[in-house]
């Protein structure tokens, strides 16, 4: 199975993402995983590929052959979008931040039905979700990245406890329980929302 996971600096996509792996190998998945970081302290392009499976030779995914795409910011949704199979999941946070060309008004932000509509040509199963807002009233935006964990859990063929397991391990003590909750946020919503 190969996944990606991106948005922009600061969002915890490399958390999630080592996380994802973690959860993986606790139930004996081989997995391979590599990050690209864009002037990531800076809002820049932050994106892992990660592969999951019984035996796994090299991290990087190629167009065409991701399985499940978790997108933290829109744009990042598109800009990765060649790389779907027909049959990807994509879940996206309903979160902008329009690079400079946009900010000096040379380019337009798409909106939410230009990015369903860029995406769709791809696949058909796009969930955008409010993950900033619901982050925050799980009780701090920065616990974002788990509630998509969250999101992406209920796609991904991992268990409940491994997933919990992986964030207590990860997170400080003192920011865990905030953090289990956004991830059963993001669960609770995909379950009222997705397919299954």
């Amino acid at each position: 199975m190969g996944l990606l996971v991106t948005g922009v600096g600061g969002q915890g996509i490399i958390l999630a993402s080592d996380i994802i792996g973690e959860a993986a190998m606790s139930e004996g998945f081989d997995v391979k995983k590599t990050d690209t970081l864009g002037m990531a302290q800076r809002g820049g392009s932050v994106v892992s590929h990660i592969r999951i499976g019984q035996k796994v030779y090299s991290p990087l995914i190629s167009e065409g052959e991701v399985d499940f795409l978790l997108a933290f910011e829109k744009l990042e949704a598109v800009r990765w979008s060649n790389y779907l199979r027909s049959s990807a999941t994509v879940v996206i946070n309903q979160y902008a931040q329009p690079p400079l060309s946009v900010n000096l008004g040379n380019e337009q932000y798409p909106d939410d039905t230009e990015v369903t509509t860029m995406l769709g040509q791809r696949t058909d199963h796009i969930y955008i979700v409010a993950g900033t807002e619901r982050a925050r009233q799980s009780g701090d935006v920065r616990a974002l990245n788990m509630f998509m964990l969250g999101c992406a859990s209920y796609f991904l063929p991992l268990k409940v406890q491994s997933w919990k397991d992986t964030i207590t391990e990860r997170v400080p003590a003192k920011f865990r329980e905030m953090n289990i909750i956004a991830f059963e946020a993001g669960r609770k919503d995909m379950r009222n929302v997705g397919r299954r």
